[in-house]
């Protein structure tokens, strides 16, 4: 049990979770493409759960007249 067994386990590992890694590109290729196409598109600036941007708040209160 030297050294030169670890380098080798190693070298499996590595190549098993190479080969792990492809397998799940491919086999998720079309929803991983529109996943990235959706994120390029969304803008990192605007914080969806912000409400105050996209509407008033229906809390606020309204002037008196």
């Amino acid at each position: 049990m030297g050294k030169g067994n670890s380098v080798k386990t190693a070298a499996v590992v590595l190549g098993a979770l190479a080969l792990g890694w492809a397998t799940i590109e491919l086999a998720f290729k079309p929803w991983l493409d529109q996943a990235r196409k959706a994120m390029d598109k969304s803008d990192p600036a605007k914080d969806p759960d912000d409400a105050s941007t996209s509407a008033p708040a229906a809390h606020e209160e309204q002037p008196a007249s």
